[in-house]
């Protein structure tokens, strides 16, 4: 796997090389675009605006536009000047509780994997954030955009999960008014609640779509066609205590009158 970033976690003078790795991989199906009649792969150009000429990568240099058509270059180098020692690595400024956090901040994750030699330093800090129930906030500089980022501890490692700026959170489109609820209401809803409680193993999880899509490519490479999915029953419970009784009832019969359908 590719690093997606290399520094040093640094702690007052405590510092620890690491990697940080992406923790995700895309399984998911991509499409390209053809033409409609030809069926051939439609391609995208870079070109320059003034002389028409298509350009590579190695043609390309960053420009902010400081006035309409004017633009001010800045090369990777010069770029590069402006990070600090104190950019180039992952600077520790505080430690807070896992649970001050809001997970409305996190943006993506990476594993934090410290180089050969780091490991005892690595470990050091790992399980005394873990053992504090703590995460350290520290700042770096990723590509041209400085970042502040949450050292989470776990079990077997550290993620370094980076966050939004405050200011880049927006505001809730509309402020959902709070409701008068029934007791009857909220009492039956954590029975339901309750019925559905069993603890969260990830791999029972998988994206069911995407398999009905592997499936249907597969009928079409074999020229057969794509077949309407069951779209189920529909659902024309309106009132509120008669969907929660229906649910818990549904929840709550066997699993092989579930199957079948039939509900009593």
């Amino acid at each position: 796997m590719a690093v997606a970033h290399k520094g040093s976690i640094s702690m007052s003078l405590v510092l620890i090389p690491v990697g940080l790795y992406k923790t995700t991989v895309d399984n998911d199906i991509h499409f390209n675009q053809l033409d409609k009649e030809s069926g051939a792969r439609i391609k995208y150009k870079k070109y320059c605006s003034h002389c028409g000429k298509e350009v590579t990568p190695q043609d390309i240099v960053k420009g902010y536009e400081y006035e309409k058509g004017k633009y001010v270059t800045m090369t990777e180098e010069e770029l590069d000047r402006l990070k600090t020692n104190k950019d180039r690595t992952i600077h520790i400024v505080q430690c807070s509780k896992m649970s001050e956090i809001d997970m409305i901040y996190y943006e993506k994750d990476y594993y934090a994997v410290p180089d050969k030699g780091a490991e005892k330093a690595f470990e050091l800090l790992r399980q005394t954030l873990l053992s504090l129930k703590m995460v350290g906030i520290a700042k770096t500089v990723i590509g041209q955009t400085e970042k502040t980022i949450v050292l989470y501890p776990l079990k077997d490692g550290l993620i370094a999960k980076t966050l939004y700026y405050y200011d880049e959170i927006a505001e809730i489109p509309r402020k959902v008014p709070k409701m008068q609820l029934d007791k009857k209401e909220l009492d039956m809803a954590k029975l339901l609640v309750q019925s559905m409680a069993k603890p969260f193993v990830a791999a029972d999880f998988h994206d069911e779509y995407q398999e009905r899509l592997r499936e249907a490519i597969m009928q079409k490479i074999k020229g057969k066609d794509v077949l309407q999915v069951d779209q189920g029953a529909g659902n024309n419970v309106i009132d509120l205590m008669e969907a929660l009784q229906g649910s818990l009832e549904l929840i709550n019969q066997p699993a092989s009158r579930k199957q079948t359908g039939h509900v009593s």
